[in-house]
């Protein structure tokens, strides 16, 4: 019994992993209803794993539900990503700060290094390297805290900001690895005003920003396989 237990809570975390994946990058579409059926077949499961990864994506803020008709890609919200930055904003500076005073010296060499060596990374078209080795420097810069809330946390941000990133990220590859030097920097010397300040300018967007980050993604979404049709008629009947 023990082990159908096992090998049933394993299926849900195999679908889990793979839905989020594909909510996080859009493969199924802003404010798309999910088929169950469907997605069931094509993922080889019985609708028992895929409901409860379903619903667990909804309490992370992956998907969305509609009473008795489904579940629902999130819809790429203008006000909701500024939202999710401004919290991202907070949550990162205080990281910063609380970084500052408990990171050992080593630690924070650490992280130079990893930033140097991503400056020698080489660059891919659509910024999909850049993107990750962000995260990473980021979520390092978290666990310099030892507080693992603070990883959760930015982890979970970063996640469901994602998409919107990866769009900004080939816009602003250029000048990335230099931000994050200039914290680390900062951080080396312990001046933690500086290193909070430089963090708050490398996240912050404004809304305006952030609206045109969001038509380029509609753009990509639509223009995936071919359909100019459908993005004009999105644009016509969605706020973005």
């Amino acid at each position: 019994m023990q082990e159908r237990s096992g090998q049933a809570g394993r299926s849900v975390d195999r679908v889990y992993e793979v839905v989020k994946s594909m909510a996080i990058t859009y493969s199924i579409r802003p404010g798309e209803r999910i088929n169950e059926v469907d997605l069931a077949k094509q993922l080889n499961v019985s609708r028992t794993p895929l409901r409860e990864a379903l619903n667990r994506l909804v309490t992370e803020g992956f998907l969305t539900t509609r009473f008795n008709k489904g579940f629902f890609a999130r819809r790429l919200d203008p006000n909701e990503v500024f939202n999710l930055y401004e919290f991202r904003s907070v949550a990162e500076a205080g990281a910063t700060a609380i970084a500052c005073e408990r990171a050992t010296d080593d630690e924070l060499r650490a992280i130079e290094h990893f930033v140097l060596a991503s400056k020698d990374t080489k660059a891919d078209v659509l910024a999909t390297n850049l993107l990750k080795l962000d995260e990473q420097f980021h979520e390092r810069l978290a666990s310099a805290t030892h507080n693992d809330e603070f990883v959760r946390t930015i982890q979970g941000i970063n996640a469901r900001v994602h998409f919107v990133r990866w769009i900004d990220m080939q816009n602003r590859r250029v000048h990335t690895q230099d931000e994050h030097l200039q914290i680390v920097r900062a951080l080396q010397k312990r001046d933690c005003d500086r290193a909070v300040r430089l963090m708050r300018q490398h996240i912050s967007r404004r809304l305006d920003q952030i609206v045109d980050v969001i038509r380029t993604g509609y753009a990509e979404i639509y223009m995936r396989d071919g359909s100019p049709d459908r993005l004009a008629s999105l644009e016509q009947n969605e706020t973005i």
